[in-house]
């Protein structure tokens, strides 16, 4: 059984590390270490003359304290740790050690990417590097020296300051690097290998003149302008929104194909999974370059919420993800500048959020945006430390307002600047700004599980008045059944029967105290309001802009709801009320499915489909985002049973429905979303093009056949990879009899580009299966073993795999047990490879008590071949055997 480690055992660092010098001479097979740590015993910690430093994967070569080598009697080598004894003064100590770059395939620490060699650090990837105290806590001053072979490693780069590269005697070269600010050693990063950079400069709000590099491998050098102005944005954006600057000469970008993560912002030297990085119309989607800004700007934004500002310890997560995911988010939506493609990017990221992570904490994996406790640390890189811990954020941006909230951001980073520290220290500069005391708040940063928000109303026609009463509950989850009442913003709006807001009046208030919007605030397990002065019964827009994260329950029938979709003027509610009807449309059809009975598609949300699909008063991007139906996944949340199968029959049968009945409106549409010119990525002209694809969709499962041949016609000729992978998707999903010719000659054409290669493979992953074709299980497996696919490669996995045992639960779902086969064992091929990827992987089935009896056997026999394997690592262990023992 894996240790459990509690926030509640911290314990600070014995000792303190001013400053390390590093000095490299790397080989991919065998690369050496000097290490020269100053070290100091922590006057705030408890007495301890033994240095305990983490260390793994690594062969020690020597140790010494002020330049004289010790003795193995002075220090003790273990599997993972090194303890030097007698270190109570202050001191140098040296390690030197070697590792091998070549050998890693965990992807953490220094590792190979085809000829180059990178680094991940985060979250403790530094202990694979040399011997350190490997926590966020210990800040540090680095210099950088690093020796390499100038024909195989002509660019060295770390972080911080470039201050000499010079040529050695023996054809090597040297570069020296100095970071001035002190930094915890997960954000410590080096980069070795054949790259070129797209190099430009920006002018800072002070007058320096700052350098900045994007290197990447020679071949995507055309692929990096869109990250390049998606930098200077970012810093111009810091600089003009909080007030915060680059602190250093330069800040550099790198990409690679191998990387566990999206990006990561080590300081000075952000490392981009390049999937995140690469764009031009060929290899981009317009969703990629939308994507590629906000991870952009996300990385580069850690600079002070996360670099400057760090954590004490890693239960802190979301104290840095949190609040740069908001701030992200921020971002993303002051460059689209027009309100309904910011309304547009909220929906996308609420409808994220719920899908991931609304599930996450409705399962045996729930826990606080804060933890209490974990066993690996890799597990909890989770949708609940980042989104949901964004939408903590913005929800105490609404209640304390935009002015001061930023006064409490403003003292958060000129108090803490330089420190590493807790949630408290956000919270307590957000209430000496404001005045207000947040202790209830606190509850979102303790509790886990989405609290539900249950509105029944009241109406009294005599009187003009509506009763509304507001319950909150959250459900019990692991370790927590019990709930107190969160604090949360609750923006309500009344409409009437033409779709125009009323006064939101209090019983007993003047008239001129009505607003049309009112910021209610919930606090209580339950709370009533008397609305008055209303000339009709109203209907209610509640939690506007989803102002809190929360599941609303509230009975409003398919009239109601199609009101809200027609005439709501929060774009958000006009969005969740169409998105409700599609929800209650497809559930009506799974009832019918599983009874083996056909039922007409409810008639209300034909015509509300209708009412959307040409509505010229409403952007070409709402009106996409407005008609797409709700996921399969997002379906399988909403049932107390999940079957996959009736599931996908049901969303099937639906948009077939929408398809036929306004098959000429829909033709209609898609001529008129006719772009002239070179592709462009921005908001319009993306929203332009996701409405025409959108059609596409719906025309495509009414079986028409000329649908069939535009989409063709699309994939063959469009100039953006936008239409053509839109077309490709579309196709895989028909029954077309040329469908196969059309995806070999997609591969033939990509073959050689990975960013390329993977969108293909997902498509396949995600396909469904028709009569007469091989189930998709048996494609992927082929897939899979494929020379286009490495289990070593995580976007390979992502793409092929994730997404099949995420995103085709139809197929993956198989009643004869051969997805949960297949299942396995990649579980256990990757876990021999990449830990942190597989642990990914197999949360695949952690809900697995949710499904209908049949499957959730099969994959309790999964899991439970899983938990008997001896090698197991801990990370899949510990998602395993929660998934097994805890009933949520």
């Amino acid at each position: 059984m894996a240790e459990t480690i509690f926030r509640a055992d911290y314990r600070a660092p014995s000792h303190l590390i001013d400053t390390v010098h590093l000095e490299f001479d790397l080989d991919a097979d065998s690369t050496s270490v000097i290490n020269t740590m100053h070290v100091r015993p922590n006057p705030d910690a408890q007495h301890s003359s033994d240095l305990i430093l983490n260390g793994e994967t690594l062969t020690l070569v020597s140790v010494a304290v002020d330049g004289l080598p010790l003795d193995e009697s002075r220090y003790t080598l273990g599997d993972d740790l090194l303890t030097i004894r007698g270190i109570d003064r202050e001191c140098d100590v040296i390690v030197v050690n070697r590792f091998s770059p070549s050998a890693n395939k965990a992807l953490s620490g220094i590792y190979t990417s085809g000829q180059n060699l990178m680094s991940q650090c985060e979250a403790q990837g530094f202990r694979r590097i040399t011997y350190f105290l490997d926590r966020p806590d210990v800040l540090s001053r680095y210099s950088v020296v690093i020796r390499a072979s100038k024909e195989q490693y002509p660019v060295l780069l770390s972080n911080g300051n470039r201050i000499e590269e010079k040529d050695l005697d023996d054809g090597r070269h040297e570069a020296r690097w100095e970071d001035p600010f002190p930094k915890p050693c997960y954000l410590f990063a080096l980069v070795a290998g054949r790259l070129e950079a797209l190099r430009d400069t920006i002018v800072l709000k002070d007058g320096r003149t700052a350098s900045l590099e994007v290197w990447v491998e020679p071949q995507d050098i055309d692929k990096t302008q869109h990250t390049m102005d998606s930098l200077k944005k970012s810093i111009r954006w810091d600089e003009e929104r909080w007030g915060l600057e680059l602190d250093l000469d330069g800040f550099r970008i790198v990409a690679t194909n191998d990387f566990n993560f999206g990006a990561m912002e080590n300081k000075g030297l952000n490392i981009f999974n390049a999937r995140y990085a690469l764009a031009n119309p060929k290899v981009a989607t317009d969703q990629d370059y939308a994507n590629i800004e906000s991870v952009v700007g996300h990385e580069y934004f850690h600079n002070w919420t996360g670099d400057r500002v760090t954590l004490r310890d890693w239960f802190q997560l979301t104290l840095k993800e949190g609040l740069t995911v908001f701030r992200d988010q921020e971002f993303s939506a002051d460059m689209l500048g027009d309100e309904s493609a910011r309304a547009v990017e909220r929906i996308r990221n609420v409808k994220a959020l719920r899908l991931a992570q609304f599930a996450e904490d409705a399962g045996p994996m729930a826990h606080p945006i804060r933890p209490d406790s974990y066993q690996e640390i890799d597990n909890f890189y989770t949708s609940t430390v980042y989104e949901k811990g964004a939408e903590v954020i913005r929800m105490l941006q609404t209640l304390l307002g935009k002015d001061t909230f930023r006064k409490g951001f403003d003292l958060y980073i000129a108090r803490n600047d330089g420190h590493a520290v807790t949630c408290e220290a956000f919270l307590e500069a957000m209430e000496e700004a404001s005045g207000r005391d947040l202790q209830q708040f606190r509850r979102w940063y303790s509790q886990a599980g989405t609290p539900r928000v249950a509105v029944s109303t009241q109406w009294n026609a005599e009187a003009g008045q509506l009763v509304m009463t507001v319950e909150q509950t959250t459900p019990p989850t692991p370790g927590q059944p019990a709930k107190e009442p969160m604090l949360m913003p609750f923006p309500v709006a009344l409409l009437d029967a033409e779709g125009r807001e009323m006064p939101v009046l209090l019983k007993g208030e003047s008239e001129g105290s009505a607003q049309l919007t009112r910021m209610f605030e919930l606090k209580d397990a339950r709370q009533t309001w008397v609305f008055s002065g209303l000339r009709e019964k109203p209907v209610p827009s509640l939690n506007r802009g989803f102002a809190a994260p929360v599941i609303l329950d509230v009975s409003l029938d398919a009239d109601a709801l199609a009101l809200l979709a027609r005439a709501d003027s929060d774009p958000f509610n006009r969005w969740e009320a169409m998105n409700r009807l599609m929800m209650k449309a497809i559930l009506e059809q799974v009832r019918a499915v599983l009874a083996n009975d056909q039922a007409p598609v409810n008639a209300t949300l034909l015509e509300a489909f209708g009412a959307i699909i040409d509505d010229v008063n409403l952007s070409p991007a709402f009106r996409a985002v407005a008609m797409e139906l709700p996921s399969e996944r997002a379906v399988a949340d909403a049932m107390p049973i999940i079957d996959p199968a009736a599931i996908h029959r049901a969303r099937e049968i639906v948009r077939e429905a929408l398809g036929i009945r306004w098959h000429s409106k829909l033709v209609s549409v898609i001529d008129g979303c006719r772009l002239e010119g070179e592709y462009s990525p921005d908001s319009t002209s993306a929203g332009i093009r996701a409405l025409k694809n959108t059609c596409y969709y719906y025309g495509v499962a009414a079986g028409n056949k000329t649908m069939v041949l535009r989409v063709r016609d699309q994939f063959n000729t469009a100039n953006n990879l936008t239409d053509r992978l839109a077309a490709l998707n579309m196709i895989a999903g028909s029954s077309t009899p040329t469908k196969n010719d059309t995806i070999v000659s997609a591969l033939k054409e990509w073959y050689s580009e990975p960013l390329l290669v993977n969108k293909w493979l997902t498509i396949q992953a995600t396909a469904p299966c028709f009569a007469g074709e091989a189930p998709v299980v048996t494609r992927v497996s082929e897939l899979a073993n494929s020379p286009f696919f490495s289990m070593a490669n995580p976007n390979n996995v992502y793409a092929l795999l994730v997404a099949f045992f995420m995103n085709n639960p139809a197929e993956f779902h198989r009643l004869d047990g051969e997805g949960y086969k297949f299942w396995v064992e990649c579980v256990l091929k990757l876990d021999a490879l990449n830990p942190q990827v597989a642990s990914r992987v197999a949360r695949s089935l952690e809900n697995w008590r949710r499904y209908t009896p049949q499957l959730s056997n099969l994959m309790f026999q999964a899991l439970k071949h899983l938990e008997r394997q001896e090698k197991l690592s801990v990370s899949v262990r510990e998602i395993v055997e929660k998934a097994l023992n805890n009933p949520a």
